[in-house]
């Protein structure tokens, strides 16, 4: 066997999940329709992307174009994304969860790991207790109901997650004994981490449930699947590999797109979404406290083909000015004005912290000051006064 592992202590370990997270911020922003059928639309109507358990009863589908849903279900209300308001509610969340635990682990915008380990102690509940309590808080708190799984892995408590939102009291707990029936009971797509690809391959060897993977050696998992199958079996059988660290994790790239509304070839109107697109990407940067390494601007046309074009930096960077100017440059290079184009986008990569970065012997040091300034400038400007109160680099269009 060439991967070994190093395993952790025994930990309690809860997973919180929003239930239909961007349909229950809705219904906090707006009470009436708590208890109706809700469902949470894709940007520009598109699809269906969150339902509430009433549209979920109706019949409504997760990803069922609008148009279909709006003719099979009209009952229902349908409301489009967004985005911008469910990170904030995230936040709320996320916060509660970070008063309550020393170590949170957030996987996404609606689910996060949370370690339970001593915590009775100190709330003098036991960890059933404790999680009802948690899931109560937030609901308090924060107005938004969560399921909340409880194991000694990250694994086993997805699973208990799962299980979780379909109890009343929102809480599953998979302690040592209930273990073997839970991995028995598991089909092999069930489990976190598995897609279809791998699901497809370990039916291909036999593999059906859990159980079923548990029952292979180490070393048969590592010759098949990898140090991958050698996690998932030790997670699955309560022993901790991957454990919950507050160690923020950054991310591989930004990206910001969306469709226009109308078909058009007009250079100023998709300049000017262009830079929406950058002026939300580089607020995200600025988030992470991370600067980029190269710049990708994209085009997609009528016909959905899509044109691409990128260039990589000498100086890492964050600032949408800075950003817009290499930007538009790219757009000039792949735009058609005998084409029209649905949609337009940026994608930023090769993502580092800031301070990281070597400033050349040539940087202008009073301007790089005065830049940082301005930065933080435009930041508290949009954290006072709402988002895009902002708008670098636009075009007045003609009417």
């Amino acid at each position: 066997m060439n991967n070994t592992l190093i395993m952790v202590k025994q930990k309690v370990i809860a997973l919180v999940d929003c239930d239909s997270f961007f349909v229950s911020c809705e219904q906090k922003r707006n009470p009436e329709i708590k208890g109706k059928a809700v469902c949470v639309l894709s940007n520009n109507e598109g699809c269906v992307i969150s339902r509430s358990k009433e549209a979920k009863k109706m019949g409504v589908r997760m990803g069922e174009p609008y148009f279909m849903a709006k003719k099979e279900h009209p009952k229902a209300i349908y409301i489009t994304a967004d985005h911008e308001y469910y990170t904030q509610v995230s936040h709320q969340v996320m916060n509660i969860l970070k008063d309550f635990s020393p170590y949170v682990d957030i996987y996404s915008v609606d689910e996060a790991f949370v370690d339970l380990t001593g915590l009775t102690k100190l709330y003098k509940k036991n960890y059933k207790k404790l999680a009802i309590y948690l899931r109560e808080k937030i609901k308090l708190e924060a107005d938004i109901p969560v399921s909340i799984g409880v194991s000694s892995t990250k694994t086993l408590s997805k699973l208990a997650s799962d299980k979780a939102k379909n109890l009343e009291e929102g809480v599953y707990i998979i302690g040592k004994l209930k273990i073997p029936a839970v991995l028995k009971n598991t089909k092999i797509e069930e489990i976190w981490g598995i897609g279809r690809r791998l699901t497809k391959r370990l039916k291909s060897y036999g593999i059906l449930t859990a159980e079923e993977l548990t029952q292979k050696s180490d070393k048969w998992l590592d010759s098949k699947i990898g140090i991958q199958g050698i996690e998932m079996r030790h997670e699955l059988l309560g022993e901790m590999v991957s454990e919950v660290t507050n160690e923020r994790k950054l991310p591989k790239s930004i990206q910001n797109t969306r469709a226009f509304g109308i078909f058009t070839s007009d250079f100023n109107f998709i300049k000017n979404e262009l830079n929406r697109h950058i002026h939300t990407s580089c607020r995200k940067l600025r988030k992470y406290e991370t600067k980029c390494m190269q710049i990708g601007v994209m085009l997609r046309t009528k016909d959905f083909k899509v044109y691409y074009a990128k260039k990589d930096l000498l100086q890492p960077l964050d600032f949408e000015l800075e950003i817009s100017d290499i930007a538009i440059k790219l757009l000039e290079q792949i735009y058609n004005p005998q084409i029209l184009y649905r949609s337009t986008g940026v994608v930023l990569e090769k993502i580092g912290e800031q301070g990281s970065e070597q400033l050349s012997l040539y940087t202008d040091q009073e301007k790089y000051i005065k830049k940082e300034k301005l930065v933080k400038c435009f930041d508290k400007l949009e954290a006072k006064f709402g988002k895009n109160i902002i708008q670098t680099g636009f075009t007045k269009l003609k009417h």
